[in-house]
């Protein structure tokens, strides 16, 4: 029962820095890591233990499903040189950068372990930047380079991580060996992910109590990742694979009220998943600088700095000179973009490249080393090291810089929602073309309201809490006709994901307004408020 409390006690301690955090505009992992730093720190600290082996398919795999589920196919296409050069040119620059200069300062770091070190520090976090850079609505195209290189550099740092470990335990490293292993998960992972979003697909699309469908949704994502491991495959392309097939092959539309419940579980689950990441990481730091003396102390913050520093300059080192080259090939010979998209400049190299916080899963993949690793006490206090230098230096510092900046873009996202929100609508009321009724008329007059103001309140199911079950079949109609054009604008890339969910969460509520009023027979609430108060069982909580 003791752990128990503990366990509640930093969760609470965790909950109350990310409160914190919001309110003075700063990202929540900034806080977080400081959090771990002071558990770290704490002679009474309690002690968890974690199987090494648990830690990345725990930390790594819910977090990968939930990205790659909303990723945007099409703006990765439209910035895919920009995504590429960060996934692998900068990975594999800073992983080579950071395993010379820790070998140099710790000669008898095995190469291979100086490699995992590097792999491990390699890949940056999206949420820490989303954190930062979201409330200030930066350029669309900054957002989507970032999100896209989050999601596909961790497939590249992580493969070479496994590969690094499995070297050091038959005792040497070779990219002539390593190679062809290298292509073949590549290849593998890629089908595999495809194959098995296919089965589960199958699976869930029978399943129409919200509970149930959750919990597999979980069991599916870490089986995925389990099954890539046992193949030997990158379990990161395997689950971004398969997130990505979900979303674009399942046969019919997952119901409203299973989607605003799922997204609402996912998203704690996903803060859950930090806040934990940062607690084991400090638990697991605490003994380590327990054990040091003077001498050794001096050596791991002086290792620690120089993989930090060398982290940082790798980066801004190589997107700054892509952006250069990348300035120049536009001014010779033109910019034409497949759609309207923010030229590069100067100042969105710098964001980007300063955007370059670590967070989960350089922490997963640090306590995810075998208790037997050469030097995994100094790697884990790298790896917290930089994740809480590149929190602190980059991610307080990235919002003044934004502002400095002064980078605005023409709101694409807003422009396409309008024009979705527009054809949605202009949808369900083509749905209606031919129902000439009384019921059908005020439908039509809400359709229309909402073309101008789509935060009006919801008059329609209103009414049809009052036992207009006409009203409630049109309106359903319309909404069906809605979701199924802006399923189709996004299938042909008229609009990106973003918008694409935007105009989705809207007609879910305003489905779940019309659905809650004819279950519990009175007038439903506003849809963005409490629409859903009073669920009874297997019904979505309201959200928080």
């Amino acid at each position: 029962m003791e752990t128990l409390e503990q366990l509640l006690a930093l969760f609470v301690a965790a909950v109350v820095l990310a409160s914190l955090a919001r309110r003075v505009g700063a990202p929540y992992p900034v806080f977080l890591a400081l959090g771990g730093a002071a558990i770290a720190l704490m002679p009474q600290a309690p002690t968890f233990a974690l199987p090494p082996e648990l830690a990345l398919a725990l930390f790594v795999a819910p977090v990968l499903v939930d990205a790659a589920y909303d990723m945007s196919l099409r703006d990765l296409r439209d910035n895919w040189a920009p995504i590429a050069g960060l996934v692998v040119a900068a990975v594999s620059l800073t992983t080579v950068a950071v395993a010379a200069v820790a070998h140099a300062l710790v000669p008898e770091l095995p190469w291979a372990a100086a490699i995992a070190l590097g792999a491990i520090v390699a890949p940056p976090d999206a949420v820490a930047a989303g954190a930062v850079l979201r409330p200030m609505h930066p350029p669309h195209r900054i957002v989507n380079i970032l999100e896209g290189e989050s999601l596909l550099n961790d497939a590249t740092a992580l493969l070479v991580y496994r590969l690094a470990v499995g070297a050091v335990a038959a005792g040497e490293f070779t990219w002539g060996a390593v190679g062809p292993a290298f292509l073949l998960g590549v290849a593998g992972s890629l089908l595999a992910g495809a194959l098995l979003g296919r089965a589960v697909i199958y699976v869930t699309d029978r399943i129409e109590h919200v509970p149930t469908a959750i919990i597999l949704q979980f069991v599916f994502s870490f089986g995925v990742w389990i099954a890539a491991e046992r193949l030997g495959l990158s379990a990161v392309l395997t689950m971004v694979c398969f997130a990505v097939t979900l979303k674009r092959t399942r046969r019919r539309p997952m119901p409203a009220r299973m989607r605003i419940a799922t997204n609402a579980v996912w998203s704690a689950v996903v803060f859950a998943l930090n806040i934990l990441a940062f607690i084991f990481i400090g638990l697991q730091v605490r003994p380590i600088l327990g054990g040091l003396d003077r001498a050794e102390l001096h050596l791991y913050l002086g290792v620690t700095g120089a993989v930090l520093a060398t982290a940082i300059g790798v980066r801004l080192a190589w997107h700054m000179s892509f952006n250069t080259v990348l300035r120049w090939r536009h001014r010779r010979w033109g910019y034409h973009p497949p759609r309207p998209l923010m030229r590069p400049t100067v100042g969105t190299g710098l964001v980007i490249s300063w955007a370059g916080m670590r967070g989960i899963v350089t922490l997963a993949a640090a306590l995810a080393l075998p208790a037997a690793f050469p030097q995994r006490d100094l790697i884990l206090f790298a790896a917290f090291g930089v994740v809480l230098g590149t929190l602190v230096v980059q991610g307080l510092t990235l919002k003044p810089l934004l502002r400095a900046l002064r980078l605005r873009d023409d709101d694409p996202v807003g422009r396409e929602t309008g024009a979705a929100r527009e054809r949605a609508y202009q949808a369900g009321l083509a749905s209606m073309a031919d129902v000439q009724s009384p019921d059908a008329d005020k439908v039509r007059e809400k359709l229309r309201t909402l073309l101008v103001s789509p935060e009006a309140d919801d008059d329609a199911a209103e009414d049809a809490a009052d036992g207009a079950a006409r009203q409630r079949a049109l309106y359903r109609q319309a909404l069906g006709a809605a979701r199924e054009a802006i399923q189709a604008m996004r299938d042909e890339d008229e609009i990106g994901e973003d918008a694409f969910l935007q105009i989705e969460q809207d007609l879910d509520w305003r489905e779940m307004a019309i659905g809650g009023a004819a279950r519990a027979g009175r007038p439903a609430p506003a849809p963005r408020a409490d629409a859903l108060a009073g669920a009874g069982p297997g019904q979505p909580a309201p959200p928080a």
